[in-house]
């Protein structure tokens, strides 16, 4: 696996995307139209774990914050499954490496490697990237396309800050969150089992770091590319600061925009992935999200993808507003990046349920439709009209409540309800 951006093993991966070897070595093509395929979403670690049998619901099971056991084999096992469905692609919850000494990780989306497979998620560790690999193939050769969820705002629980005394809460939770700071505070960063070590308070001067400690690639380990200032404001800006304990990168920095789009053109490469959808878009900075959804059309392109698909979460309560600063570009801006293809329609799914559970007229569905008209009627994506590309969606691991709020003893009232709590 390569540790560096520039390193030739990684080049080597980039160049055989862009000639392969072979006619059969050539990347997946993109369908012609997204909105043909309906995305069937999965939990890697919760979907199947091929080497038991499921005995009950995921949130039932006694290491809830815990790994499960699920693997790559396991959905690849289930492929058959998921296009009986009727299913076109299929959205993973993120599949890189998490730090191996945090059993909570299971979600994925604490990355410390952006660039290598998860080896939790692997049945032979050593060989992740080779089984994810071959689970994209899979789907590939079923015609299900496969879609990576990503994160560029934060890495997983990297360092530890150096309390101050005055700190409470930092003191409380051993340094792994800090109270905000209006400046970068010192830190620790961890070694390999997760231990915060005084003598590495600058990630550039330590000597050899473990491949499971740290950043990687080798490019992000400096100590400027990190915010280092705690958890957001309470009174302020809630997308400065980490999120939790995972560590937010200066994502406005041109360097750390360079070398996140480079790691993720190898990802495309790499794993011949057919989309993103990005995490935490509205937390990032600098024109980022623009200038990654540009540069990874623009290298899908260069591979034979020529409908590479991106689109971002914006999880909040102005998430109209803050889709038309994040996805695609308005027609009166003079910059040439389009961006961002489209986005999760959480507009859409928060309007719907008070709908059919009978609690708003269905005229509320038109108001929402007028309001993303008036609040976006000049956003263009690269397939034009940007709302036309939306993902609308049932739930997902962030809105799961449709399943664990249903009563199966009395699921009485209006069908359609039993789909939102």
């Amino acid at each position: 696996m390569p540790t560096s951006l520039f390193a030739p093993d990684f080049q080597a991966i980039l160049d055989q995307a862009v000639n392969p070897p072979t006619p059969a070595a050539a990347p997946f093509p993109s369908p012609e139209d997204w909105r043909d395929r309906w995305i069937y979403f999965l939990m890697l670690d919760r979907f199947n774990n091929a080497s038991a049998s499921p005995a009950h619901q995921p949130f039932d099971d006694p290491t809830y914050f815990g790994f499960q056991g699920g693997k790559f084999s396991g959905v690849q096992q289930q492929l058959s499954y998921i296009k009986q469905l009727g299913a076109g692609a299929i959205w993973l919850s993120p599949v890189l490496k998490n730090f191996q000494f945090d059993p909570n990780t299971y979600h994925g989306y604490g990355i410390h490697n952006f660039i290598g497979a998860e080896p939790r998620f692997a049945d032979n560790p050593a060989a992740a990237d080779n089984e994810l690999r071959a689970l994209v193939d899979a789907a590939h050769q079923q015609d299900l396309l496969v879609i990576f969820d990503i994160v560029l705002n934060h890495t997983g629980n990297a360092f530890a800050y150096q309390c101050d005394p005055a700190d409470q809460f930092c003191i409380n939770n051993q340094g792994a969150q800090s109270s905000f700071h209006a400046s970068p505070q010192p830190v620790q960063w961890r070694d390999q089992t997760g231990a915060a070590k005084a003598n590495f308070p600058d990630v550039a001067t330590i000597p050899d770091p473990s491949l499971d400690a740290v950043v990687w690639p080798s490019e992000l380990q400096q100590n400027k590319f990190f915010r280092r200032q705690g958890t957001p404001d309470g009174n302020g800006d809630d997308t400065i600061g980490d999120f939790s304990i995972l560590k937010q990168l200066v994502t406005a920095d041109p360097d750390v925009q360079r070398f996140l789009i480079r790691a993720f053109q190898y990802v495309i490469a790499r794993f011949d992935v057919d989309g993103f959808r990005i995490d935490t878009i509205r937390y990032l900075k600098g024109d980022l999200p623009r200038l990654f959804g540009n540069s990874m059309r623009e290298f899908a392109l260069s591979i034979g993808k020529k409908n590479f698909f991106t689109f971002g979460e914006v999880f909040d309560s102005n998430a109209e507003q803050d889709i038309a600063r994040f996805i695609g570009r308005t027609t009166s801006d003079q910059s040439d990046l389009v961006g961002v293809d489209a986005a999760l329609d959480y507009p859409l799914f928060n309007t719907l349920k008070p709908v059919v559970k009978g609690f708003a007229a269905p005229t509320a569905v038109v108001g929402m439709y007028q309001n993303r008209k008036n609040v976006e009627a000049n956003v263009l994506s690269s397939h034009g009209d940007a709302t036309r590309y939306f993902v609308t969606f049932l739930d997902n691991h962030d809105v799961k409540e449709r399943i664990r709020y249903v009563d199966p003893v009395l699921p009485s009232g209006n069908p359609l309800s039993l789909l939102w709590h």
